[in-house]
Parts: structure tokens; sequence; C-alpha cells
């Protein structure tokens, strides 16, 4: 990915925090020299002093078995965007586009039974457990799951690569900054308001 110095993001706390809020990813690799992508739920968990992206899919879903052939993937986490006006910066100019984006590369092996359950658990766990009836892994019936489980593989893909930008304007002025978060808090798309607050947040920890 091209990424302009200013934009680019190393803190991999920050780059992990981003991935749990916007963990519905897209997952890129080859069939015969061909790119083929899956649109999934993934979870970046962190093992001693490595990183795997965990996730799972259908059995009938052939991208699974080009990781037998070439493991090698691309993973694409996508945060809010928003179309940025010239007209709201101090000096003439042309208009841009702002978004936040993390690319992990890594190899990809098949999850055994017992290590998919777990992380199914976990996945679970994080977008049910604050509901006031959560669907857990504990509380579905063991053969529904039993069968469910037929159904799907999971994966894990060995962290080697990441790379995040963030262009949130950082190259504009002071005032131009401020005018770019005001008028986003103002347009009807809710990507844009998303945008708003993450430059607001931005420049509050800043």
């Amino acid at each position: 990915m091209y990424i302009p110095k200013q934009f680019k993001v190393n803190d991999v706390e920050e780059i992990r925090e981003f991935v749990q809020q916007n963990s519905f990813a897209t997952l890129i690799t080859t069939k015969k020299g061909k790119p083929i992508a899956t649109h999934l739920p993934m979870q970046l968990i962190k093992e001693e002093d490595n990183y795997f992206i965990t996730g799972h899919m259908a059995y009938g879903n052939p991208q699974w078995r080009t990781f037998l052939d070439s493991a090698d993937t691309l993973v694409l986490f996508q945060g809010p965007h928003a179309y940025i006006s010239s007209s709201w910066y101090e000096q003439e100019n042309v208009p841009t586009w702002n978004y936040q984006a993390v690319h992990v590369y890594g190899k990809a092996a098949i999850l055994p039974k017992e290590e998919l359950i777990k992380d199914l658990t976990l996945l679970l766990e994080k977008y049910e457990g604050n509901r006031k009836n959560p669907v857990l892994w504990e509380t579905l019936s063991p053969s529904l799951l039993e069968k469910e489980l037929k159904g799907i593989v999971g994966f894990k893909i060995q962290v080697e690569e990441i790379q995040a930008a963030y262009k949130m304007s950082q190259n504009r002025n002071a005032t131009d900054y401020r005018n770019i978060v005001n008028h986003l808090q103002l347009e009807e798309n809710p990507t844009s308001k998303q945008m708003a607050i993450q430059m607001d947040k931005r420049l509050n920890n800043h």
C-alpha cells in the first residue's frame, strides 16, 4: 500500500485497536494467478510474541483451498472514509479523500477443530457478551454446534507484515483541519460523521 510518511501509522497497539473496531475485513488470496476475495469478520490475536488473524468461512467457499496451495494472504481492514472538499480550505486547492486502512500480510493455515471452537467462542463473546439475551457457545445446543461446525472451515494467518494508513488531513494547517472537522459533522453521510469523530479524537490526542 502506498503510504506517504505523514499518514503512516506504526503503533502496533493503536493498529490492534483499529482492527478490533473494524473487524469486518476482506481476505485476498490467489488461485491460478487470479486474485479472489471473501468478506468476513476476523480477529487479531497475540500469542506470546506473534500476532495472528483468525476467522472462518463456509466449507463450500473454494477460497480456503488456496491455503493448501499458496498460503500467501492479504487482509484489508477499512475504517471510516470521507470526501474532503477543497472549498473548506483557506487557500485554493483540489479536493481529496480521507480514510483509514490497514493491510495485513501473512501465511494462512487451516485451524484444527479444537482451535476453531476456541476462536468461535471468543467471537461470540465479543459480539454477544453485552446483549440482553446473549447467544454464546455454551448456551447453544451441542447437536446444532456439531452440525454447524461441519459447514465451516477455520483459518489462522501468522502476521508477517502490517501496513497502516490514516489519511486524516495531517498535511493541512490547524485552521483548515478544524474547518474540515466542522464540515464533516454537518454532512448527511454517516461515514463522514465518523471521520469527523476520528479526526477530532486525533486532534485531542495530540
